[in-house]
């Protein structure tokens, strides 16, 4: 008989979801339909962070402190085609993947965001930016008058580098995924959480390092001895920042102080994925229209024949993958939680039991009002 401690009599309003996390299911029920979906837009969202990734480490390791970077999009192969492409709006929005970059920055946390304040990075940072404006008066002198100036730069352009190497992996995982649906060996939510779970413990401790090449010297701007790893340094604060928090989105809430529409606290910020409304997606201003935009050219036949034949076909087909793409982030954040239990999910240790229990159940108080029972249905 296993030795287990009662459950407290102050039950969680989500007491259902914790007991499915740690019985290895998942936030999102099982079916079918759910499959294909998450699947489907599992695979077109690797396609699209496969170009996102290339474009951030572009950026970060040869746009370094160029001030105005107007081919920043273009990958090193500028072309009137592919400008005229650019201008028309045929293309990948890299906008949405620095917006991204943006609320991790801004967000913080983790031991990169602790690296990025402390004096070894200061450092770092002073001898590659020495090294870049060393014949370049102009710059050196407004880095005079605002001390801070470059060191900032510097700081976005880390992130720049740690979001392109999280999603170089996470990219590679959803195609995978979906060879593995193709393949008939995943077949239920359950098996699709597992398959990201095993994916992310694998990928837990790869470093996140970034250095720069100047005049033919390599400087070093996230060493590996920092000891910044995929899982707690990039990919939680990620989950963290665009999943949970966000930002507000320009047009839907007042930004005045006085109209008290945006909390005053970061933490209180729930704009994230987890949160948002696909009605409004489509609508100008909105950056998750260009994650949709983005997905909408590489959806799989299966997931569009799907969307076609139910309610407006594709009239409002990117309102239809945001709502499969929330399915999926709360496959992704069930995947997550159980790979950051603090013990294992089966064991029969009732210390470790409510210690599994306390863990889950503050995350899901921040859950308590994301779209969780929409997508129940």
């Amino acid at each position: 008989m296993t030795n287990t401690l009662p459950k407290p009599a102050s039950v969680h309003p989500l007491e259902p979801f914790i007991d499915r996390l740690l019985s290895a299911d998942a936030l999102l029920p099982d079916s079918e339909t759910n499959v294909l979906e998450v699947v489907g837009i599992l695979k077109s969202y690797g396609v699209v962070l496969d170009a996102y990734s290339k474009n951030l480490i572009y950026i970060a390791d040869h746009q370094f402190l160029v001030l105005f970077p107007f081919f920043k999009y273009f990958n090193g192969e500028v072309s009137f085609g592919k400008l005229l492409k650019h201008w028309w709006h045929d293309r990948i929005n890299f906008e949405y993947a620095e917006y991204c970059m943006k609320a991790m920055l801004w967000h913080g946390g983790g031991k990169m965001d602790e690296f990025l304040d402390s004096q070894a990075f200061l450092d770092l940072c002073r001898q590659a930016t020495t090294a870049k404006t060393k014949a370049n008066p102009l710059v050196r002198s407004i880095n005079a008058v605002f001390p801070d100036f470059l060191t900032e730069q510097v700081r976005q352009l880390a992130y720049y580098s740690a979001l392109g190497q999280f999603w170089r992996v996470m990219s590679d995982l959803f195609i995978d995924l979906s060879d593995a649906y193709d393949a008939g060996t995943v077949k239920t939510i359950p098996e699709v959480v597992a398959f990201i779970k095993a994916g992310l413990v694998a990928a837990a401790s790869n470093p996140i390092t970034y250095n720069v090449e100047i005049n033919g010297q390599t400087y070093d701007l996230l060493p590996k001895s920092a000891g910044l790893t995929f899982l707690m340094d990039v990919a939680v604060p990620y989950v963290e920042a665009v999943f949970f928090r966000g930002a507000p989105f320009l047009g839907t809430v007042s930004y005045n102080a006085q109209a008290d529409q945006i909390p005053a606290e970061q933490s209180r910020f729930q704009y994230g994925a987890l949160y948002a409304d696909p009605i409004p997606v489509g609508g100008a201003g909105i950056p998750p229209t260009l994650l949709m935009q983005d997905m909408r050219h590489f959806l799989p036949d299966y997931l569009t024949e799907f969307y076609l034949a139910h309610g407006r076909g594709l009239d409002d087909v990117r309102v239809k993958i945001c709502q499969s793409f929330q399915k999926s982030m709360f496959c992704v954040t069930s995947a997550s939680l159980q790979g950051l239990l603090p013990h294992a999910a089966d064991t029969t240790d009732p210390q470790e039991q409510v210690n599994n229990r306390t863990f889950l159940a503050a995350w899901m108080d921040r859950l308590i009002t994301s779209r969780l029972d929409v997508v129940q249905l």
